[in-house]
């Protein structure tokens, strides 16, 4: 009983990459220590086929849940506390990096390779998504927009540091999304969701799978380097998309509190990598 409840917590936990501008659902699933195992799953989902559902059936359910329970909230917090509330998501993934790092050199040590592909990867992430708003424009909420709100959802799960909501703001998405997920839209946001996400993991699934074997430095540092580049674009502000961060109007106290909870931040994350080591 409390592995599953402890299973649960971990997708509820999984659910806040979906919803929160910045945070990466396949970050949050690597640290809670299950992110291989279910790249695994899905590349191969008839190997261990029941022990893998038994072991993904609360993650899925805590998952849902977590998407119901906090799409309202966090649609509050974005509205009337934008700044304190993205610096806070943003102390939390950068307390993560280091646990990151010592994953990438797990099982060999960085070399001049790897350094070059972080940078590369760190540079070209930055200025493509900064720059996308104003290639892509906004897209109107629809059946089909949100069939490719669950290919990016998706990859947000391969891929970690690729954070979706931030994609889906400046696609324009985020805010319908966020209504349908609080007003449990069944037909209308988690059916498109649900079949872009399982086309997305069914064909990628793979060649994550392949890349982590094969190339497992290779893929932290590409991690590494969207993390960063994904947190440090949702604190600059982009006049290409209504939803960004907005400074303005923020007093010296202000400042002060947002350097406060962006310590906060780094402290959680820290503490949840940490966690992590310990129980992995």
């Amino acid at each position: 009983m409390l592995s599953w409840i402890s299973k649960m917590i971990k997708g509820i936990v999984i659910a806040l990459g979906f919803i929160l501008p910045g945070i990466s659902g396949g970050v949050l699933a690597a640290i809670l220590g299950i992110y291989e195992r279910m790249i695994r799953f899905l590349a191969h989902p008839f190997k261990n086929l029941k022990e893998d559902i038994l072991y993904f059936l609360p993650v899925a359910i805590g998952m849902l849940l977590g998407i119901g329970l906090f799409s309202y909230p966090i649609e509050y917090l974005l509205e009337h506390y934008q700044v304190y509330v993205l610096w806070s998501f943003a102390g939390a993934i950068i307390g993560t990096v280091p646990s990151l790092v010592k994953e990438a050199t797990q099982d060999s040590e960085r070399d001049k390779v790897d350094l070059i592909w972080f940078w590369v990867t760190f540079i070209v992430s930055g200025i493509g998504l900064y720059a996308l708003n104003f290639v892509v424009g906004s897209l109107n909420a629809s059946f089909t927009s949100f069939i490719l709100a669950g290919v990016l959802l998706a990859l947000g799960i391969l891929v970690p540091g690729l954070s979706p909501s931030n994609l889906l703001l400046i696609l324009g998405l985020y805010t319908p999304m966020l209504t349908g997920f609080k007003t449990f839209d069944l037909f209308g946001t988690f059916l498109p969701i649900g079949i872009g996400a399982a086309a997305t993991l069914i064909i990628f699934s793979k060649l994550m799978d392949y890349a982590l074997r094969v190339y497992h430095s290779r893929v932290y540092h590409f991690i590494i380097a969207i993390v960063l580049s994904s947190t440090l674009l949702i604190l600059i502000p982009n006049a290409g998309n209504a939803e960004s961060i907005n400074y303005s109007g923020l007093s010296l106290v202000s400042y002060v509190i947002v350097a406060f909870f962006f310590a906060l931040g780094i402290w959680l994350g820290i503490w949840m990598s940490q966690l992590e080591d310990k129980y992995k």
